[in-house]
């Protein structure tokens, strides 16, 4: 099963609510791709992404790949907050980092609450 998505845009923010499983990683990629024009088209700058029912089955490696492809974009978004499963949160942090280290403005987390406070300081 591949992603689906639905984004919803909100003032400043663009929800986006997730679900299937990342198959490739261009999949993600695309993925990424759809949601930052998303944001740029609805001028938000905020990104609050609620992946818990997505799976995640990439390799370290990709996960790396895409971090570092996400981080291409900090120019048009100032914050992404990811809510995931709980099962995938050490990939969630190891993507957190990569995204980070490259100047991405990202927090990982599998609770919303700590994902809506994050977001909206």
């Amino acid at each position: 099963m591949s992603i689906t998505f639905q984004i919803t845009p909100i003032n400043d923010t663009l929800f986006v609510k997730t679900s299937g499983k990342d198959d490739s990683l261009e999949e993600v990629m695309n993925y990424s791709k759809a949601i930052i024009e998303a944001a740029y088209k609805n001028n938000s700058k905020k990104i609050f992404c609620d992946e818990r029912e997505l799976e995640y089955d990439l390799s370290t490696f990709q996960t790396f790949e895409a971090g570092k492809f996400a981080s291409q974009f900090s120019k048009y978004v100032c914050k992404i907050a990811i809510v995931c499963n709980p099962i995938f949160i050490e990939d969630g942090k190891f993507y957190e980092t990569v995204a980070t280290n490259r100047g991405l403005l990202v927090r990982v987390t599998s609770s919303i609450q700590v994902a809506e406070d994050w977001i909206n300081k």
